[in-house]
């Protein structure tokens, strides 16, 4: 073990510039650089709360912040999963050249797309402060469903990095299933409205969870639920084992593939 934070301590400059590339390319040749990290929600989050306020007449105080801290979560993990996703194959130029630990390509993708949650979640207080809502205490336990939710995306990011090298299809397929699981995750209705079979199947899926209790922290003045950061945690500790396992296996077969 002592051995393998040794290697990454090595190579955390290169982590660092790794994310810093991933934040300008993306950012590449736009006027408005990093803002758009703090528009594009706003700006769904009002598409959104428009149509749905008026055409469901969903009951939810403020519905505006629901969606947006349903957005923030949710599109932190399709972001960096998806990102991570391409991860070794956008690098197979630098892999092929020289020996970098590869884990490190998917760790940057997740990273970066946790600078832009970060950049989101600025947006979601700005919000809250401009609607007057309640700053509670409990939104200082934020970190608590963030950390689960980081955890357990860098685990699926590993997991798919592996595969897609391999099979290619992923990387369309994974578009079709990050749909469905949007519509599978409360990011715009409430659990409350859905009949109770439907309502159990999105209660397996585990980013309703971790949006559960992000939403109590910050917005419901809840402390979350001892049963929900347990199974929140055995889900990141379980999924991250099964990727570091996939990608240790597969890595060595990479440079075969790309």
């Amino acid at each position: 073990m002592s051995g393998y934070i040794q290697n990454f301590l090595k190579f955390r400059p290169l982590l660092n510039e790794l994310v810093s590339r991933d934040i300008k390319i993306k950012y590449r040749r736009s006027v408005l650089g990093v803002l758009w990290t703090l528009l594009n929600p706003l700006f769904m989050m009002l598409i959104l709360s428009f149509v749905f306020s008026n055409l469901f007449k969903f009951n939810i105080d403020n519905f505006p912040l629901y969606v947006l801290s349903g957005q923030v979560i949710f599109n932190f993990f399709s972001e960096s999963t998806t990102n991570a996703m391409s991860a070794i194959i956008g690098s197979s130029s630098l892999i092929k050249k020289i020996y970098v630990p590869k884990y490190l390509f998917v760790i940057s993708r997740v990273v970066s797309s946790f600078i832009n949650l970060l950049a989101a979640f600025t947006a979601l207080l700005a919000v809250m402060i401009f609607t007057r809502a309640e700053l509670h205490w409990t939104m200082l336990l934020v970190p608590i469903p963030l950390v689960l939710l980081v955890v357990f995306s860098t685990g699926v990011g590993l997991f798919l990095s592996a595969i897609t090298v391999q099979f290619r299809d992923v990387m369309h397929l994974y578009g079709v299933f990050t749909t469905a699981l949007m519509y599978l995750t409360p990011v715009i209705y409430p659990l409350s409205l859905l009949p109770d079979t439907v309502k159990f199947i999105v209660m397996l899926n585990p980013l309703t969870n971790y949006l559960s209790m992000f939403r109590d922290v910050m917005l419901n003045n809840n402390l979350p639920s001892l049963l929900g950061v347990v199974v929140g945690l055995v889900e990141a500790i379980i999924v991250m084992v099964i990727g570091l396992y996939v990608f240790y296996k597969k890595q060595d077969t990479f440079i075969l593939n790309l």
